[in-house]
This record gives C-alpha cells, sequence and structure tokens, in this order.
C-alpha cells in the first residue's frame, strides 16, 4: 500500500506540476479580480479531479473493449510519460502550454477558461489521464488501493488549487531560473517512473 501511494503520488505530482501551472495560471487570468481568479482556480481543480477519476474508473474497461491488454498500455503509456519527461528536461514543455493557454484565451476571452484550458489539457492532460489508468490498473481490481489513488488525485489538485491561489508570490520567490531547474529535475524522475511503466508493461507480457 505505501509503496503504491507512494508511485502515485510522485506521478501524478511531476505530470500535473503545479509550480509551473501556477505560472501558467497567471498568464490565463490576467487582467482578473482576485474573486474571479479564485473561482478559476476552483472551478478548474475540480472539473481535472473529476476527470482523473473518470479516467481511474472506466479508462481499464475501455481497453478492454478495443481489445487492448493492460501491458500494452503500460508500455504506450510509459512512452508517452517518457516523452512528456524528456519535454520537461530539454524546456519544450513550457512553450508548448504556454501556446496552447495562449490560443485558448484568444478564442474564447477567458469566458470558459477553467474547464479550457486549464483543466483539460493543462491540468489533467494526456499525461495524467495516462498515469491514472495505468495506476488504477495496478491496483487490480481492489478498492482499498483505488480509494487510496484517488485521495492521492484529490491531493495533486489540492496543491494545483493552493498553488494557483499563491501564484504570484510563487512566482517572485522562484523566478524564471528557479523554475527552470525544477522542472528539469522532476522530468528526470518522470523519466525514471516512465521507464518503469515500460518495464512492469514487458514483464506483464513475457509471463503469458
Amino acid at each position: 500500500m505505501q509503496d503504491y501511494i507512494t508511485s502515485a503520488l510522485a506521478t501524478l505530482l511531476i505530470v500535473a506540476d503545479p509550480i509551473f501551472l501556477s505560472a501558467i495560471f497567471l498568464g490565463l487570468t490576467n487582467g482578473l479580480s482576485v474573486k474571479d481568479r479564485r473561482e478559476v482556480a476552483l472551478r478548474g481543480s475540480l472539473i481535472a479531479f473529476c476527470i482523473l477519476v473518470a479516467a481511474g474508473l472506466g479508462g481499464a474497461r475501455l481497453l478492454t473493449l478495443l481489445g487492448i491488454s493492460l501491458s500494452a498500455f503500460r508500455i504506450a503509456g510509459g512512452l508517452l510519460l517518457l516523452s512528456a519527461a524528456a519535454e520537461m528536461v530539454f524546456d519544450r514543455r513550457g512553450s508548448r502550454l504556454q501556446e496552447t493557454a495562449k490560443t485558448a484565451v484568444d478564442i474564447d476571452h477567458v469566458k470558459n477558461i477553467a474547464a479550457f484550458p486549464l483543466a483539460i489539457p493543462l491540468m489533467a492532460g494526456p499525461g495524467a489521464i495516462t498515469a491514472m489508468i495505468l495506476l488504477s490498473g495496478k491496483a487490480q481490481g481492489s478498492y482499498e488501493l483505488l480509494g487510496a489513488l484517488f485521495a492521492v488525485a484529490a491531493l495533486v489538485m489540492l496543491a494545483c488549487y493552493f498553488c494557483f491561489l499563491i501564484a504570484e508570490q510563487i512566482s517572485k520567490t522562484m523566478g524564471i531560473t528557479g523554475r527552470a531547474v525544477i522542472s528539469r529535475l522532476l522530468g528526470i524522475i518522470l523519466a525514471a517512473l516512465a521507464v518503469q511503466f515500460i518495464i512492469d508493461g514487458v514483464k506483464a507480457i513475457n509471463t503469458f
């Protein structure tokens, strides 16, 4: 249980990256009042949590309907997370997410930014959804482990929410250099977790 919770917390926390998202949040909510910012932060966190829970509950069943084994998805998901890790290490993720946010703001004029692009694809993006499906599959139907997974997801979304509330302070304290260093360190950890997912998938295939 402890190893599972630790793995889930590390994976989701690194994929979500609340500290980096706080900088994106500032750009998305530029010009909004403090009250409106808090509302966007709360709604975005709740929507993202619901998306992650849905992925954890129904992701494995969807794979079964499509005829995709969990082992194959572990390998594919590991490769996807590895790609996300490479973007973090080589500083390509920031520019991509900022461009996504900018495009959405231009189109929607900040009308529904809590749902898009804040909740999806920034908070509950492909990496986070993939991680939820992989982790729920690792639970192997255990209600205790699934409950722990959803509690971890709630904790990570809560961390994002609080980071959004203090986004200005985080930005001033860390600066550009601080965020860049942390992003690269987290990218290396995520790469290691992604490789572990791939190894688990290969091992599961070899047991058949």
